[in-house]
């Protein structure tokens, strides 16, 4: 899925920017048409350096590699960290069952007030990239 939103950005004269260990230069295949490739050491400096280059992070549909980045950013940005927007892009709900769980687990008291609020979900592009241009505030209620 990385692979095809990167051409389909470079298509529509955007810029992409991959980052990518090179113990997984070694097995899969790199972006080398990326405008620009940075290979790492570990997948801990590749998380650093997006984390730093990146004006918001959309999470796509995923396995368990997405999750785990998703919930690093995402505590990222409540600990304040960084201050940009995290948001998921769920057309087809194949995260309900994550929002299900953040909303009990806020209501036993495992997600502090605030913290949901700073997760944005949406289920279409127009409206993912327009939460890129909000940076919400704690407290603020979310869709």
């Amino acid at each position: 899925m990385m692979g095809a939103v990167a051409r389909g950005v470079r298509a529509s004269g955007g810029r992409t920017i991959g980052v990518i260990p090179q113990s997984l230069v070694d097995i899969e295949f790199a972006d080398r048409e990326s405008d620009e490739l940075h290979v790492v050491n570990s997948m801990r400096e590749r998380k650093a350096l997006m984390e730093e280059k990146s004006d918001a992070f959309i999470a796509l549909p995923g396995g368990i590699g997405t999750l785990e980045e998703l919930l690093e950013i995402w505590v990222g940005r409540f600990l304040r960290f960084h201050d940009k927007p995290v948001i998921v892009l769920d057309p087809y709900d194949l995260y309900a069952p994550l929002r299900y769980l953040i909303d009990h687990l806020e209501a036993e008291g495992f997600v502090k007030l605030g913290q949901r609020e700073l997760l944005r979900w949406c289920s279409t592009i127009d409206e993912a990239l327009a939460e890129c241009n909000d940076k919400p505030s704690y407290g603020k209620e979310s869709g």
